[in-house]
Formats: C-alpha cells, structure tokens, sequence
C-alpha cells in the first residue's frame, strides 16, 4: 500500500449508513422507508438493511405503530454534544482571522446584545491605512452593516423596538428615514445575503460590509464584517471582498450545525 493513501480508505458501510442518516435528519419528519431510499438515492431493500443495525445502535428509532423512522436518542444524545462542545466565538474569531488574512481588509465579528449589534473582536488590516475597530463597540441598527444583518434576519418583534427609537433620531441617511424605506433596505440585504453601508455617517470615509451566520436551528446567531476606507474597499456583490465574506460565513454556519432553512423575521 501507499504510504502517502494509507489511511485515507475508510469503511464504505459505514459512509452509506451515515448518508441515510443524513437522508434522515434533512427530512424534518418521521420518513416511511420508500421515501428513506429516496432521499438517499438507495435500493429500498439496501436501506432497510442498514435500518435494522440503525435501529438497534439507538441512531434511528421506528414507531410501531406507523413504521415510520425518525432519529433515535443516541442521535439526539450526539447532536446535544456536538452543540454543547461547540464554541460560535472562538469558531468566529478564527474566521475574521483567516478573512482578514485573505482579503487584506480589517474583519470583525459581532453579536446580538439587547441593545443591538456588539463588536466582539476585530482584525485589523496589513496595510498603511485601514480602519481600527474597537472592541465592544455597539453598533447602531439602521446605519451599521451589522446592524442591517441582525435586523433583516432575526424576528421582528426582537428589533421593531430599536429600529423605532432610532428611527426618532436627525439627521439619518435618506435609506433609512422611514419605516418603509428600512424595510426596502432589510428585503435588499436578505435578497443579496449581506448588508452594505458605503458611508457610515458617524464615522465618514469608513465603509463596511456584513454576513449572516446561522446556528442548527436556522437563526441568526454572529455576524462577520469586512471593514475599510471608502475610497478604497470594493463593496460590489460579485468583487473579491463580499465574496469571500459571504463564503466565510457560509462555512462558519455549516460549522455551526446549519443545514438549510432560516426561520423567517
């Protein structure tokens, strides 16, 4: 055998009985068998094979009444350990620092507080002139790209107080003076997957673009930022920077636990 593939041959049963499990979980109900070999692209007849040693290792439990399958407790008894073990900040703060390594722009996560977005660290640029974030800084909800993000993604009974109170406040750009206006501004940001703030009119000349990052259940749960001087950042949707953050928070959910599917605001 190769000494540079040894190692990398894995246990092909043991692959098809995970992608039944998978099958499974992203089934969101208690599935008969037809649909099982369905989803997994399998004979009926292979699946419930593999079933049978699902069943009886705790990983897949069958009602005796419908014969339908869900997963079982020691499915659930992983999956609580798995969350339990996973830590969304120390994940996050290895992200902004890989970013920030690949775009060369200050990168920063943030979290939800009940007084809105909250810088929780930042990364600062390798480059003369970029922009410094400070920890802790509170982010306003209608005028911060992270800010937008929580906004357009997490229930509206969660962020309608805020967005209220500051709409209140002069001098506001024209994007967001209204109600109506901010709605446009939070559809726009879920329509494109992030949130763009060209000119953040409490610090000019300083521009910042922002991603969502989902947990397990489909919520809202850090946002990342990639953050720099106007004149000189590229905010455009299809540019390097957003790409590269959008696929960044991409991977920091499916760390997460996220599979698909975010429960609507």
């Amino acid at each position: 055998m190769n000494k540079d593939t040894e190692g990398q041959h894995g246990v092909q049963s043991l692959e098809i009985g995970i992608n039944i499990l998978r099958a499974i979980a992203q089934g969101h109900r208690s599935m008969m068998l037809k649909e099982i070999a369905l989803s997994a692209e399998m004979p009926a007849s292979k699946v419930h094979r593999y079933m049978v040693s699902l069943v009886r290792s705790g990983l897949v439990y069958q009602d005796p009444m419908t014969s339908r399958y869900d997963l079982g407790p020691f499915a659930l008894t992983l999956g609580l350990v798995a969350v339990d073990r996973l830590d969304r900040i120390g994940l996050g703060l290895s992200a902004i620092a890989e970013l920030r390594d690949e775009i060369n722009e200050t990168t920063a996560l943030a979290v939800w507080s009940d007084n809105g977005a909250v810088i929780v660290r930042s990364e600062r640029a390798r480059r003369p002139i970029t922009v410094n974030v400070v920890t802790g800084t509170a982010l306003n909800t209608l005028t911060s790209a992270s800010g937008r993000v929580f906004a357009a993604w997490l229930p509206q009974a969660t962020v309608n107080p805020l967005i209220a109170k500051e709409l209140l406040a002069p001098n506001l750009p024209p994007d967001v003076q209204t109600a109506s206006a901010v709605e446009v501004v939070l559809a726009t940001a879920r329509q494109s997957g992030v949130a763009a703030v060209a000119d953040y009119h409490l610090v000019p000349g300083v521009a910042a673009v922002a991603a969502p990052v989902f947990n397990a259940q489909g919520e809202i749960t850090l946002s990342l930022l990639a953050i720099g001087v106007k004149e000189m950042i590229d905010l455009s949707l299809a540019g390097p920077v957003v790409t590269a953050l959008k696929r960044s928070a991409e991977q920091l959910s499916l760390r997460l636990g996220y599979a698909g599917g975010v429960n609507k605001p």
